[in-house]
């Protein structure tokens, strides 16, 4: 004879409640597919939204920059310390385009000025005018297509143009400077500044 288990004391019955009608179910589950659908739908579309917008500015800048490979304006004091490009005062139709990769980083700028400012700007470099070589263009052909410089043809005369290379030993920039004087009274300057990483 097997003892007698103790009884478990059966729940007490909970008040019944109204079963749901059949609208108030479809009306919850509509409201949680939503709530589902936003939470994941929202955060889709904004990085739907987002990649599209940073492909645009990618062909707008890429746009903007093949038209002419330069960006009007001053580089940042950091760039002109690093490639070692002091920009006299007074200077205008200042621009400058930076490209860097695994091999090589340059920085190019475009400058005019007086002949005062010239006379800084390679005082800063440690070199005079004599060091400027008549008719030598140092800044080659692939370097012009980035930038867009063109160093003859229409408006250009020979004599127009001194060029010269400042070789320096790494981490130090190598620099290929032109300097147009078909203006008398203003030179326009091109600087080609590389550093090998």
């Amino acid at each position: 004879m097997t003892p007698d288990l103790p009884r478990q004391a059966e729940p007490a019955d909970e008040p019944s409640r109204p079963a749901e009608d059949r609208r108030h179910m479809i009306r919850r589950r509509a409201l949680t597919l939503l709530i589902i659908g936003l939470l994941i739908g929202v955060p889709a579309g904004y990085l739907v939204i987002s990649a599209n917008q940073s492909r645009d500015s990618g062909k707008d800048k890429e746009a903007k920059y093949s038209a002419r490979g330069l960006t009007e304006g001053w580089p940042s004091k950091v760039q002109r310390r690093l490639y070692q490009i002091p920009i006299p005062h007074p200077a205008n139709q200042v621009a400058y385009y930076e490209t860097n990769n695994w091999r090589t980083s340059r920085l190019y700028v475009q400058f005019q000025t007086t002949h005062a400012g010239l006379d800084a700007f390679l005082a800063e470099l440690g070199l005079t005018r004599d060091d400027l070589e008549r008719d030598d263009i140092t800044i080659g052909a692939r370097d012009q297509k980035v930038t867009g410089w063109k160093f003859a043809g229409e408006g250009s005369r020979p004599g127009d143009y001194f060029g010269l290379v400042r070789e320096q030993k790494n981490p130090a920039p190598t620099q290929d400077i032109v300097v147009n004087t078909g203006n008398p009274e203003f030179p326009m300057v091109y600087v080609v500044s590389r550093t090998v990483p």
